[in-house]
């Protein structure tokens, strides 16, 4: 392959080595996206052998420059330069290419490979996670930083492509990047004019410069990179020296750039180049035409050097450290707790509990609001806020102070209007270390950001998510802001905690639970409307997920099986059905996964399953089969008018819920045995040794 190239031959001999070894990656196992990688390696190359700091032996280094690969379809390439790095990537890990098991999966995993910083590949989502982990950095540079100590001092580089910027979420991220000044994030735009359709003339015609220049954005050119890299570099250079925008550098280059006959078509994005193909654009490159994951000494000399030169870095960085660490003791110990994910002490007591007798109702954001009025004044790692419904949501705290620009010290988070840029920037905050983000909308809102909350659970992220007005009783805003779907959508994803708690104390636990899973995210759904107090109830019977709120001296003829505002009315019908010679049991449930994961022998207890159990929730009925018989639950969308109103009109009152208890009760005299719930096998279908 003739090229007029100004660097030097050795330059150019290690960016197509990293060409042709992501090629292999999906040569390799006959599936994956090489064209990417290939027209990209020019910014692998000068970022990682030159600009970026890491540290392959400790990757978790809190000092390291955050690396995001957005379009993660093209994670060989991230793949190679980690194993050309010093990370402990192997070729025979580079031969495992999206086989089960393997370190180098079919997009980026962050809690599989090393080096990998959050899971790409849903385009738009890493973009949007970079916001979150430029954030973290400036707020706890200002946090700990001193003029003699910079504790915290990283970049965040991203690569992306056009699909990551037709998503509408990096559009809601990128605009709240801009307002808030992220100076550290730097986002290198590959403008390859190539989507899975074919040429972006179909669909994307926008001046995505102009755009993100409109945003606020600090942004560059660089025409060429397949001849020279020194505008690249210059580029990169000035957006690090500008630390009052963000910096986007739009770059063009050709996908599969080095491939003779598919370079620059949409045939090289998402297939392997095939072996004939593979071969003549490493004879071109003067590259051994059959030999796999070939890196010539030279080659890899240069990326030893700049191990080398990381490692110094690394080593003078501790060096501070320890310095700093003896200057301040307390600082270092508090950074040191955070990024160990240790809870503070106290936190327990911090959170909200119910007084009988003492405490008024309230809506249980209310309490939710409670909770982070305890929690925040000694967990400084909390930050988080809202989608631009604080006064609803709830969600700041007595003496809070908004993460601004100017403040980047404030811990209050501002999203706007925009759920899903809110949701990944809360996955990236997170994945920085150090750090606990919380994020509110109204539960309606959810969808909008579901696909931020199945990243957070996939990654094993312990984010906290405040969804308030939870069901058709927040009333007038009517069926539009009524969730019918939503509990059910979540409750659906694996590794995920969805609390509705009826009462202080069930909030206390949700809180509780929310914390201390530092690898499951915790949606806490909470009511408009006030709720009574539930004086069977307690944090420590909350925290087993259900448990027994009412219950009868006699043998038991029914339960009564609900979440959140619906309790009460249960408990109320409940003390009809005993008056009349029908005895119920209440059964709060504030958490189905929780409970789930309880011992047999206690879910036995709580609901036998050969009892008639009647499930309450005004939300849909899908999910309930498993713990009850029937259930009064919603089954078309909501209604416009006042909460109590609302809740009357579909039936969640205690006249229609004893009446509905008692059919259920008669149903099974008159037809025969009730239906053992819990009679039926359990298989467990994961494969051992299974990470997700």
């Amino acid at each position: 392959m003739q090229v007029d190239y100004k660097g030097s031959d050795l330059e150019l001999k290690c960016v197509n080595t990293i060409r042709c070894v992501s090629a292999d990656q999906p040569e390799s196992a006959q599936s994956g996206h090489p064209g990417a990688p290939m027209g990209c390696a020019p910014m692998a190359y000068v970022l990682w052998a030159e600009i970026m700091k890491y540290c392959g032996k400790d990757p978790k280094w809190m000092n390291r420059d955050r690396f995001v690969l957005s379009n993660g379809h093209a994670c060989a390439l991230q793949y190679t330069m980690l194993h050309l790095c010093g990370y402990k990537l192997t070729v025979d890990d580079l031969k495992q290419f999206r086989q089960i098991g393997g370190l180098t999966p079919g997009h980026p995993e962050c809690f599989q490979t090393d080096g990998i910083e959050v899971c790409t590949g849903p385009l738009g989502q890493g973009i949007s996670n970079a916001v979150g982990l430029a954030l973290a950095e400036s707020h706890l540079a200002a946090t700990y930083n001193t003029p003699e100590y910079k504790v915290f001092d990283n970049y965040t580089y991203v690569i992306c492509g056009d699909g990551c910027l037709q998503e509408g979420i990096s559009s809601e991220a990128s605009s709240l990047a801009g307002h808030l000044g992220l100076g550290k994030l730097i986002v290198l735009y590959d403008d390859n004019d190539i989507t899975i359709d074919g040429e972006t003339t179909l669909s994307f015609t926008e001046d995505v410069p102009a755009r993100y220049k409109a945003y606020g954005w600090h942004v560059q050119t660089v025409a060429d990179v397949s001849t020279q890299l020194d505008d690249l570099r210059t580029a990169i250079q000035k957006a690090k020296e500008n630390t009052d925008q963000p910096s986007m550098i739009a770059i063009k280059t050709k996908i599969g750039y080095g491939a003779p006959t598919k370079v620059g078509t949409h045939g090289v994005h998402g297939a392997p180049l095939g072996a004939e193909e593979l071969a003549a654009c490493k004879e071109a490159m003067g590259f051994p035409p059959n030999e796999m994951f070939f890196v010539e000494e030279a080659v890899q000399h240069v990326f030893d050097k700049a191990v080398s030169k990381n490692d110094a870095h690394y080593e003078e960085w501790m060096a501070m450290y320890a310095k700093y660490k003896a200057a301040y003791p307390d600082k270092a110990d508090e950074i040191e707790r955070r990024f160990a994910k240790t809870l503070p002490a106290g936190i327990e007591g911090a959170l909200i509990h119910f007084k009988i007798g003492v405490d008024k109702d309230l809506a249980t954001r209310q309490m939710s609001q409670s909770c982070l009025n305890g929690i925040a004044p000694i967990m400084p790692e909390l930050i988080g806020g809202s989608a631009d419904l604080t006064p609803s949501n709830l969600t700041d705290y007595d003496g809070s102070v908004d993460y601004q620009k100017e403040t980047p010290h404030g811990r209050y988070l501002r999203f706007g209007i925009r759920e899903h840029g809110m949701g990944a920037i809360s996955n990236g905050i997170f994945a920085y270390g150090g750090m606990r983000p919380y994020c509110a909308t109204f539960l309606t809102f959810a969808g909008y950001m579901l696909g931020s909350i199945r990243l957070a659970a996939l990654s094993k992220f312990g984010i906290i998510y405040v969804f308030t007005h939870d069901s058709i009783g927040l009333g007038e805003d009517g069926p539009t802001h009524q969730p019918i779907e939503s509990l059910e959508n979540l409750r659906s994803m694996p590794n995920i905690n969805v609390f509705r708690p009826a009462d202080a104390n069930e909030m206390n636990a949700a809180y509780q639970v929310g914390l201390k899973s530092l690898e499951t995210p915790t949606a806490i759904c909470c009511s408009r409307s006030k709720v009574p107090g539930l004086y069977g109830s307690s944090v420590e019977k909350a925290l087993m997920g259900a448990y027994i709120v009412v219950d009868v001296a006699e043998t038991c003829a029914l339960i009564l099986l609900a979440t959140g505002s619906e309790v009460g009315p249960c408990i109320k019908a409940a003390e009809q059905l005993t008056g009349s010679g029908i005895p119920t049991r209440v059964v709060s449930m504030p958490c189905q996964e929780v409970f789930l994961a309880q011992s047999e022998e206690y879910k036995k207890s709580v609901l036998p399953g050969d009892i008639p159990t009647l499930a309450v929730e005004a939300a849909s009925a899908n999910g309930w089969h498993r713990f009850s018989h029937a259930n009064v639950c919603m089954n078309t969308y909501g209604a416009s008018g006042p909460g109590g109103k609302v809740f009357e009109y579909f039936g969640f009152t205690q006249a229609n819920i004893a009446a509905k208890g008692e059919q259920l009760v008669t149903y099974y005299k008159t037809n025969g045995p009730v239906p053992n719930l819990n009679n039926h096998p359990i298989f467990d279908l994961t494969p051992a040794g299974h990470r997700h």
